[in-house]
């Protein structure tokens, strides 16, 4: 009875994250007239035409080089500083090494606009302000406090004998964290940073309060396709935000085939 009812809660769970993806799905194929029936529309006729507005509008287009280039360079930088960082907070013990810790999660604790608004006043004073520069930094601080809380528990999982032998071998601080630890927590690590693009390719609010027309990104121009009142493009919205929600799915496609495939390149050498 207890499998049963731990079942049938991971289904529930499962439908309830599954159910309004393909509602959305349908919607964004859908015109008005069938999205607003009072009966759900099950069989329609479908169409392109709220793809093809969302698609040919130039601020889509602006809005999405921005967010290619804003996440994509936060979230290399962050890769970059914050794995060794959580190396070396997971292998070398420290005195204030859980204060660290704390203090990278603890920047998470913080609501948007705690930390929008004295950042909006620092790219003003530096005349920065609606750049893709402020928004890179902006976001590197967001992805460098994720990936690090979520690669110490990567790092840590290594076996120690396997680095031992490293030394043993004649391999030095940074070669172990390259050709061993990094290879071995890959997995875990690529997670990390999967999970990182994804925040930050979704946030709304501190990109809405950084930027103003230059380098406004995805989430803030599909915001801007609704309008009040009766009116509201259904279509149009859903359309958008299946859009918006295919480069994170493609990132993390992409990263999981390619670390399949070198996992069974290792193999096949073996």
């Amino acid at each position: 009875m207890g499998t049963l009812l731990a079942r049938l809660t991971l289904i529930a769970a499962g439908l309830s994250a599954l159910v309004p993806v393909l509602w959305t799905f349908l919607n964004s194929f859908k015109n008005r007239v069938d999205i607003v029936s009072a009966v759900p529309k099950f069989f329609f006729s479908p169409t392109l035409d709220n793809y093809l507005y969302v698609l040919n509008r130039e601020a889509v287009a602006a809005g999405l080089v921005n967010s290619i280039v804003v996440v994509g360079a936060a979230v290399l930088i962050g890769a970059v500083l914050g794995l060794p960082a959580a190396y070396a907070l997971a292998r070398y013990p420290l005195r204030w090494g859980n204060d660290i810790q704390f203090f990278v999660l603890s920047m998470r604790f913080l609501p948007p606009v705690a930390v929008a608004i004295p950042l909006m006043v620092i790219w003003l004073q530096l005349e920065l302000y609606d750049s893709r520069t402020a928004l890179i930094a902006t976001y590197t601080l967001l992805t460098l406090s994720t990936v690090i809380w979520l690669a110490i528990p990567a790092f840590k999982a290594v076996p120690k004998e396997v680095e031992e032998a490293g030394r043993v071998d004649g391999y030095g601080p940074y070669a172990i964290f390259f050709r061993i630890s990094l290879p071995i927590a890959a997995r875990s690590l690529v997670g990390a940073i999967a999970f990182g693009f994804v925040l930050v390719w979704n946030e709304f609010l501190i990109a809405l309060m950084l930027t103003t027309s230059e380098a406004k990104t995805l989430p803030i121009v599909a915001s801007e396709l609704s309008q009040l009142g009766r009116d509201v493009p259904w279509g149009i919205l859903n359309a958008s935000v299946i859009l918006l929600s295919l480069p994170p799915l493609l990132m993390v496609g992409v990263l999981s085939g390619f670390l399949n495939a070198a996992f069974k390149r290792k193999r096949e050498a073996a």
